[in-house]
């Protein structure tokens, strides 16, 4: 009895990875995510280990584990995988506050955010 097995929501030529409650609000993290987007895996790696911005390290870490799920899960070519796609969520968002002047309030608001990483095996080319 039980359950059925749900059908996978992907191609067999992808793979995916998916990062929950990143602290970093989503305008920031989607900076990083656009600059990998399209691109050969191998190629956004290195785009990412020189990057300045300090969510870089943690979107690397996404990217590698779904080059790792294409390489291990789903059997993928890692030399033709290449970021089909980078989307960015919103998630939670922490509300703080800071005293000001005259009694009043100061709102601080930290955002988190969530990744997802889809990388695709390209078709080859005869």
């Amino acid at each position: 009895m039980g359950k059925s097995s749900t059908p996978r929501p992907y191609a067999d030529n992808e793979a995916m990875a998916y990062s929950k409650q990143m602290r970093v609000s989503p305008q920031k993290l989607n900076l990083v995510a656009t600059s990998i987007r399209g691109k050969n895996c191998q190629a956004a790696l290195a785009e990412l280990q020189f990057s300045k911005r300090r969510i870089a390290g943690d979107v690397k870490k996404v990217l590698e584990s779904a080059i790792a799920n294409a390489e291990n899960n789903h059997d993928l070519d890692v030399d033709r995988l290449f970021v089909a796609e980078a989307t960015v969520g919103k998630t939670m968002v922490m509300k703080r506050w800071r005293a000001r002047a005259r009694g009043r309030v100061g709102r601080i608001i930290k955002p988190f955010s969530n990744l997802r990483v889809i990388v695709r095996e390209r078709e080859e080319t005869a």
